[in-house]
């Protein structure tokens, strides 16, 4: 039997919520890659990134990477869909306002994966507030384990991180997933 980590199902939902909750959101066709691919750590670089840490039955983090582009791009059309007037929107991507609509998003994508994973696989989490941050530097992030001897065991033993590249126009943004290494196992009744 080939193994599935969870991680590799977890991306799965959160390809299609980040499609499904974007679309939605501006308006817009927004795709992904067929791709997922396996990395050495989740990171956000410049310019806009946001992050966010979620537990309960499984634990994990999940981060987005923007391009200022990509990030007004994704800002313009969520708020124009609400009724903004065109006059009245930010056009710099470090701007309060892009950084802040990045951050609801993130939070409305969150929402949508976790629902999904809980109704697939009857499993739990909760997440915080995300932090959306404009950068001029990338920064590695590497979420809590709740093993007890996580602080014994090495980094790339302990959690496994992945990377989804999606598509909004010409832009491309990233999200990616770092989570502890472990299966879901379907129980029979």
């Amino acid at each position: 039997m080939e193994e599935k980590l969870a991680i590799d199902n977890v991306a799965q939902a959160f390809c299609q919520a980040t499609k499904a909750t974007l679309e939605k959101a501006i308006g817009r066709k927004v795709d992904y890659v067929r791709t997922i691919q396996n990395i050495p750590r989740v990171s956000i670089r410049p310019d806009l990134g946001c992050f966010v840490q979620f537990a309960g039955d499984y634990h994990g983090l999940v981060a987005l990477t923007f391009s200022a582009e990509a990030a007004l791009g994704l800002y313009r059309s969520y708020m124009l869909g609400m009724g903004m007037p065109a006059e009245e929107l930010a056009s710099e991507a470090s701007t309060a306002e892009v950084v802040d609509t990045i951050g609801e998003i993130t939070n409305q994508i969150m929402g949508r994966a976790m629902r999904m994973i809980e109704a697939k696989y009857d499993l739990n989490a909760y997440f915080g507030q995300p932090k959306a941050l404009h950068l001029s530097n990338g920064i590695s992030l590497v979420p809590e384990s709740s093993s007890s001897n996580s602080m014994m065991a090495d980094e790339n033993s302990v959690f496994e991180n992945r990377r989804i590249v999606f598509k909004f126009e010409e832009a491309r943004f990233y999200l990616e997933i770092a989570m502890e290494r472990i299966e879901f196992l379907k129980l029979a009744k």
